[in-house]
């Protein structure tokens, strides 16, 4: 059997960090304009995935998150719609006052995701991009059942 190079072993504790740190500051940044961030979530996983998105795999990807379980899951998408922010029942519609607070919201993240972002080279952000979908793709696979 081959040593794995040494760099395997730091990846995990490096995409810790950087997450943790992450999802720190996006708490702090959206703490400024009321919104917790499973909500910011919930609403960007909604538009992202169009009109008519599944319940089942929003609720499937929220609850898979560090601060998400089923049963949250189904608390925080029964608030949303309680408030008026999404609707529909198989399928999920963000309604109006969603798509506003997701305008507003993803125009009030884009400045520092900007800022920190634009410090890379465009080239490296497309990279790491690209690793970590394939990552979560191939890990998705080779999870028991």
């Amino acid at each position: 059997m081959t040593t794995p190079p040494v760099v395997y072993g730091r990846f995990g504790q490096a995409l810790a960090f950087a997450e943790r740190t992450l999802t720190a500051t996006l708490r702090e940044h959206l703490a400024k304009r009321d919104t917790e961030p499973e909500t910011w979530y919930a609403v960007q996983l909604i538009a992202t995935r169009g009109p008519g998105a599944s319940r089942d795999d929003v609720s499937h990807d929220l609850a898979g998150s560090p601060t998400m379980n089923a049963e949250s899951t189904r608390e925080l998408l029964a608030r949303l719609e309680a408030d008026g922010l999404i609707s529909g029942d198989a399928e999920l519609d963000l309604t109006a006052d969603g798509k506003a607070l997701h305008a507003g919201l993803r125009e009030y993240i884009a400045a520092p995701t900007a800022r920190l972002l634009g410090q890379f080279e465009l080239a490296d952000i497309e990279t790491t991009v690209g690793t970590l979908q394939a990552i979560t793709k191939l890990a998705a696979h080779e999870r028991p059942d």
